[in-house]
């Protein structure tokens, strides 16, 4: 299937958009969709390359349309559970067709967005927000989303990062085999097609596993030296990312000894992760620089991908393929347990992501370690160590991302709504309630305090303040689908302030 990559399509264009960095947001002119066919936009740019900057927007202004971020609707200021069942209107889109050239991808059903300069469909941040569309009633909403990740699985393989084309050569965290959980479409013929779609993304995360030998390593799988699989996040493109393009030109440039090609290359692996950016893939642990994605198996990952094979196992065991279901129970056992030998770390008595180059788990904490106890994967005596590493990183506000401030916005002093749910669910399958009401306590107060403040749920909050979190490449977003959700979540936890 031909996709419209702006990079692609406008090549010289785009580059001299990016750098001469018309738009505040490099991702702006990523967006922005062509008002004429792009060879005539290009014989055209061709004949007046030497323009200026002025003259260069006027001729970007003239030749597409851009994108705007939608503002919320002013509303009188309602409870902050009522204002979230109002909001997903505010936030639902639908992209039937898409005109010539746009790099968005049509979509067959309506879709909720997270909300500010996130305009399109996201993979991992949809559970999330899918969790509280559950809690409002909109079943509709949750059917419609699980339909169109299943769309996106038939036409390119895989689920992208986000509806996208330049999103297309990576995915992100798979939680699709707990979207398809959320379907109360329980046909014979639902349940197979929610099957085959997990299936398929399996066959893409573990592809080219059967041909690589103990110390090898193909896109997405690694085989460790003992013959373990596992996986870690990639990219199948090396080039910058088109919705930060002068960004990843300017800091390949800042990293000397270094192959420009794979700066960009573990940069988009770590957009794939959801984490962009953290300490976790930072080779000194501060400096963005030194960002090396693809050497690293990450613990969130592979708990997730032994969720998906437990997920199909249980429903080739409900079909009643005993041969199928066996195998996959096998893939997730040994998955598991190549987890508690390599993601678990002696030193800091908690689960940890594996370095391929020192052969060893990195000792730097993360609220990635609860992802074992979320899956169940978990020994209940480890469970316990990591439930008291976790309560380390507890701030006033919530959880931390981590225990070190870089900048970065996957660190301290951000926190993040997926990963207070993940940290809180994965605590009490364990029976760790304390810690888990105590982070959903504190994760609650600072965004009803917000709200109450400002009128809006942030995509990330300073734990440590209790204001919107900072950092990363672009302003906070409002709106925000995956806060919105597990801030109903949270609420059904505790029903009194569900009001």
């Amino acid at each position: 299937m031909i996709v419209a990559i702006p990079s692609n399509l406008f090549g010289s264009l785009f580059v001299a958009v990016q750098e001469r960095r018309l738009f505040a947001d490099s991702k702006t002119f990523a967006d922005a969709v062509p008002l004429r066919s792009a060879a005539d936009i290009m014989s055209n740019w061709a004949d007046r390359a030497d323009m200026n900057d002025e003259e260069l927007r006027a001729f970007v202004v003239r030749n597409f349309d851009l994108p705007t971020e939608r503002e919320m609707p002013a509303r009188d200021r309602l409870p902050l559970a009522d204002h979230i069942h109002a909001l997903w209107d505010d936030l639902t889109r639908e992209t039937v067709t898409t005109p010539a050239g746009s790099s968005a991808l049509s979509l067959p059903r309506p879709y909720v967005v997270p909300g500010g300069r996130f305009r399109e469909l996201y993979y991992w941040d949809s559970y999330f927000t899918m969790l509280g569309l559950a809690r409002s009633g909109r079943q509709d909403l949750v059917e419609d989303m699980i339909a169109d990740f299943g769309s996106l699985i038939e036409r390119y393989g895989h689920i992208p990062n986000g509806t996208r084309s330049y999103y297309l050569s990576r995915s992100h965290p798979p939680f699709f085999h707990l979207m398809a959980g959320l379907s109360r479409d329980d046909s014979v013929a639902g349940r197979q097609q929610r099957l085959a779609w997990m299936t398929a993304e399996h066959s893409y995360w573990m592809s080219g596993a059967d041909e690589i030998a103990p110390g090898g390593e193909h896109a997405r799988v690694v085989r460790l030296k003992d013959g373990v699989l596992l996986n870690r996040y990639w990219d199948d493109s090396a080039q910058p990312r088109d919705e930060s393009w002068i960004e990843d030109v300017d800091l390949a440039r800042e990293a000397p000894g270094r192959a420009a090609a794979d700066v960009w290359r573990d940069l988009r692996a770590a957009a794939e992760s959801g984490w962009d950016f953290s300490s976790r893939w930072l080779g000194d642990g501060r400096t963005l620089a030194t960002i090396r994605t693809t050497r690293i198996v990450p613990v969130d990952l592979n708990s997730l991908l032994y969720g998906l094979e437990r997920s199909i196992a249980g429903a080739h065991d409900a079909a009643g393929d005993a041969d199928l279901a066996t195998r996959f129970s096998a893939r997730a056992a040994a998955r598991q347990a190549a987890i508690e030998t390599h993601l678990w770390s002696d030193a800091s008595n908690h689960y940890a992501d594996y370095d391929l180059d020192a052969q060893a788990p990195i000792d730097r904490p993360s609220a990635a370690m609860a992802f074992p106890l979320f899956a169940g994967i978990a020994r209940d005596d480890r469970a316990k160590s990591t439930a008291e590493a976790i309560g380390r990183l507890l701030a006033p506000g919530g959880l931390n991302t981590s225990d070190i401030a870089t900048g970065q916005q996957w660190d301290a002093p951000n926190g993040w709504a997926p990963l207070q749910w993940i940290a809180v669910a994965g605590l009490a399958r364990y029976g760790e309630d304390r810690i888990a009401a105590e982070i959903a306590a504190r994760w609650l107060a600072t965004v009803e305090r917000q709200y109450l403040a400002t009128g809006q749920l942030f995509e990330k909050y300073d734990v440590e303040t209790g204001l919107a979190g900072g950092g990363g490449e672009y302003a906070v977003a409002t709106g925000f689908g995956w806060t919105n959700g597990v801030t109903l979540e949270m609420m059904a936890m505790q029903p009194e302030r569900e009001r």
